[in-house]
């Protein structure tokens, strides 16, 4: 008996086994049925090979490099500094920022010689300077005097910026598919970075761009953000279908204000930092400038993705695409089964219930059926 099992079990993996189907004539379910199927036609095409492309393997981990350059002359003449002309080597300064804290004390012990208040104006020289013993003082410190001076600008000192270009050179690479590029145009032209001027239609590939555009760009008056100064973000972001050539991957630029917070009035807007002048006198004394400078801070970020087609997310999405056309069946089958009013009628149709009747060992039985043997019954439940 076990070794007719086991044999039985073993002989029945080669058997194939079919679905039954059942026509129904109702059309308010077959046009539900193509409706459904439709949709899913439609979301597989339009959206998954279409729009998100599918069909391709992605690179997102785009590396990049970039180099900034800006040009313009200005000349200003104050009471303060007199007739100066400026160049990029006297306003594109690195930013230095810090805050001052305060340095109150009761005693001595509270100005510990030597240590630093932080981010002030200098060194403790370990001693507390008070009028009286009831009133609090302040830690004396070896630093630059007079401190700094409180001065609010009332305008832009360099007024012609806005006319001052800057040059933003990017290379990009997707390494998964070895791919890389410039936003600069290939040319042999030697006069091309000189005359031409960004421009997303004319001059795409065209890295230069006037500080002005650049604020408009961001929906801005430099005017106005001259004065206080203001931080813009510069996305370059590289998109590109490499199924399409070399030539149709092309760098896109954003602009936005980083510095204005919608949700938070109380954050300051603007940007500013310090830097220093040093000189010395006929006696020899060293004296500095201490400037505080307002200026618009620019922050380059790149992002990019590239695709490129391959058999493995093709064949991902087209399976996917079948399993959703099998939900189609399933949901008209649920309303064709249990929400119909003849549904029971469907189910009777739909699944049949065999039941295997024992063997007779009647020899009336068998000689009625004309048969020496009793015939086996050999059924597969649905």
């Amino acid at each position: 008996m076990a070794g007719s099992f086991f044999k039985g079990c073993f002989l029945s993996l080669f058997d194939y086994k079919t679905e039954k189907y059942i026509v129904a004539k109702n059309k308010k379910v077959g046009v539900l049925y193509r409706l459904i199927q439709l949709s899913f036609i439609g979301y597989i095409i339009g959206w998954v090979f279409v729009s998100k492309k599918g069909y391709q393997e992605t690179d997102e981990a785009i590396q990049s490099s970039i180099i900034t350059k800006l040009k313009g002359v200005s000349v200003t003449n104050t009471t303060e500094s007199g007739l100066l002309v400026w160049g990029p080597e006297d306003y594109v300064i690195p930013p230095q920022n810090p805050k001052v804290l305060n340095g109150h004390c009761r005693d001595d012990k509270d100005c510990e010689e030597g240590k630093m208040i932080v981010a002030g104006n200098g060194i403790m020289s370990g001693q507390c300077l008070r009028k009286d013993e009831n009133s609090t003082g302040t830690c004396e410190i070896y630093g630059w005097c007079p401190i700094e001076r409180i001065f609010k600008p009332q305008g832009p000192l360099l007024t012609n910026a806005e006319n001052f270009t800057i040059y933003i050179k990017n290379f990009i690479q997707f390494p998964k598919f070895t791919f890389s590029k410039s936003n600069v145009l290939e040319t042999t032209d030697d006069s091309f970075l000189k005359k031409c001027r960004f421009d997303q239609v004319l001059h795409p590939y065209c890295p230069i761009f006037h500080l002005g555009d650049i604020t408009r760009r961001a929906g801005y008056n430099f005017q106005d953000m001259a004065t206080l100064g203001g931080s813009i973000g510069i996305i370059i972001e590289w998109d590109c279908d490499l199924d399409k050539g070399h030539s149709n991957c092309h760098p896109q630029y954003h602009f936005t204000r980083l510095d204005v917070s919608v949700s938070n009035k109380t954050i300051a807007t603007g940007f500013n930092f310090r830097h220093t002048r040093y000189f010395k006198n006929a006696a020899g004394e060293t004296y500095r400038s201490l400037l505080k400078v307002y200026g618009i801070q620019f922050n380059v970020m790149v992002h990019g993705k590239a695709g490129k087609f391959s058999i493995i997310p093709t064949a991902i999405n087209v399976g996917s695409g079948l399993a959703l056309m099998g939900a189609g069946a399933f949901i008209c089958d649920l309303i064709l089964l249990y929400l119909m009013k003849k549904g029971n009628s469907y189910r009777e149709r739909k699944f049949e219930v065999f039941h295997r009747s024992n063997k007779s060992t009647s020899e009336d039985n068998s000689v009625e059926d004309g048969k020496g043997d009793t015939e086996q019954d050999n059924l597969t439940l649905m």
